[in-house]
């Protein structure tokens, strides 16, 4: 849906239309908040390694549970800007 809008831009003055630069933006933004989340999960995971061990429950380290948990908080943030581009470059003006 972006894709027509953004050929259209280099036959402009301006090489870098504000549609370019708003993808790019986005994309940046989702990535630093990808990366965070998922080290904040994998953070939160390796705290709770000993509390877990200390329980007699299998780790979440060790059974992959905390890598399922990174990569989940990973993209999050890029289906959430997915979800609302298509929202707004779809609806009628």
């Amino acid at each position: 849906m972006r894709l027509p809008l953004m050929a259209f831009e280099p036959r402009s003055a301006n090489s870098w239309g504000l549609e370019t630069v708003r993808a790019i933006s986005e994309k940046n933004v989702a990535l630093a908040e990808g990366v965070t989340a998922a080290q904040l999960s994998l953070l939160q995971s390796a705290t709770g390694f000993w509390f877990d061990i200390w329980m007699g429950r299998a780790p979440g380290l060790l059974n992959s549970v905390a890598i399922e948990r990174s990569m989940r908080a990973a993209l999050k943030p890029a289906g959430l800007r997915v979800k609302a581009n298509y929202r707004r470059l779809s609806r009628k003006k």
